[in-house]
């Protein structure tokens, strides 16, 4: 009787078990629906934030234009 419980936990069990989280593990691989609109709200922010500062350095370079020199200082 032990015999068969040990081949039924090698051959079924573990089996099962190791299937499992290579399945829960390939799911997690992939980015949710969720995960894909908050990245690209990140991506559209940041697009917004660069376009920001290459303004402001414009208005910079405009009224100031040693500021870049004195960054380095």
């Amino acid at each position: 009787m032990t015999v068969i419980a040990v081949l039924f936990i090698v051959l079924v069990i573990a089996p099962s078990v190791l299937f499992h989280h290579i399945t829960k593990w390939r799911e997690q691989k992939s980015l949710s629906a969720d995960d894909e609109h908050m990245l690209e709200d990140v991506w559209k922010s940041a697009r917004r934030m660069e376009r920001r500062i290459a303004s402001l350095e414009a208005i910079l370079d405009a009224e100031a234009p040693g500021w870049r020199k004195k960054e380095d200082e």
